[in-house]
Formats: C-alpha cells, sequence, structure tokens
C-alpha cells in the first residue's frame, strides 16, 4: 500500500477553503456572488423575510374565536336513523351502532338527540340522552339507560 492508494473513508469531505486567491476556485467572493445584502459580511437575515415584501404570516386572516379546553366531543345520533336501522325491541347501544355502520366510533360518549319520528320500541344504552329524545323514545314505549 502507498500513499497514492488510500482513499478517504466514505462519507468524508474536505471543508470548503475561502478567500485563498482565484486559482483555488472560491476566491475573490469567495462563492457569495458580486453584490446585495448577503454577499456583505456579518448579514443576516431573519426568518421568513421577504424582502420587504408584506410577510405570508401578515398577508393571512387572523383566526379569531374562542376554542374551549375542555369540550367534550360526543357522538350523537339522531331517534330517526334508530328508527331506520333497528327493529322494534331491539337493544341500542354504541357497539350495535358500529356494527350498523351508523357511527365509526365513541370519542367521548354517545349521545341520542331528537330530530325525527320514532314509532318503534327500542331499548338504549347511551351516556346522554336530549330531553326531547327521552320525551319521544318513551313515547314510544321504549326505554332509556344512561351507562
Amino acid at each position: 500500500m502507498t500513499l497514492q492508494n488510500l482513499n478517504n473513508p466514505k462519507g468524508f469531505k474536505k471543508r470548503k477553503r475561502v478567500g485563498r486567491g482565484d486559482s483555488s476556485g472560491l476566491g475573490r467572493t469567495c462563492g457569495r456572488g458580486e453584490k446585495g445584502q448577503k454577499s456583505r459580511s456579518g448579514s443576516k437575515i431573519r426568518l421568513h423575510f421577504e424582502g420587504g415584501q408584506i410577510p405570508l404570516f401578515r398577508r393571512l386572516p387572523h383566526i379569531r374565536g374562542f376554542k374551549a379546553r375542555n369540550h367534550k366531543n360526543w357522538t350523537c345520533v339522531n331517534v330517526s336513523s334508530l328508527e331506520a336501522a333497528f327493529e322494534a325491541g331491539a337493544v341500542v347501544d354504541a357497539q350495535a351502532l358500529i356494527d350498523k355502520k351508523i357511527i365509526s366510533s365513541v370519542d367521548f360518549g354517545l349521545k341520542i338527540l331528537a330530530k325525527g319520528e320514532i314509532n318503534k320500541s327500542f331499548t338504549i344504552k347511551a351516556n346522554i340522552f336530549s330531553d326531547s329524545a327521552k320525551q319521544k323514545i318513551e313515547a314510544a314505549g321504549g326505554t332509556c339507560e344512561t351507562v
């Protein structure tokens, strides 16, 4: 093995030595170009600076409004969809609704709402019922069980 047969290890790259004469390839302007802000020494341009143009974050509208920290994301189902999907006397709970593909999942809890009419009697197991939904279910002969 001789010196001319030695190679640099894989991934090793010599650093640029700038300002060492024109013959080095990085003399005179040192790879910075001719003129302008970035060619000067000590130049710093802050993040997202667009050359004096109004920056993107100032051009876009502000997001306004209130977002509650303790918001409970209920999975809501109307009594009309229960009427269409289940037979009379059925036990309706979250798993039965998922099996019938009325809902995909339950995040926080299941809530039954009163939109639509109901004529069949069900046993419905949910976390919470709206007052009018509870009245409609019980008027049709069904029962509401809070889980």
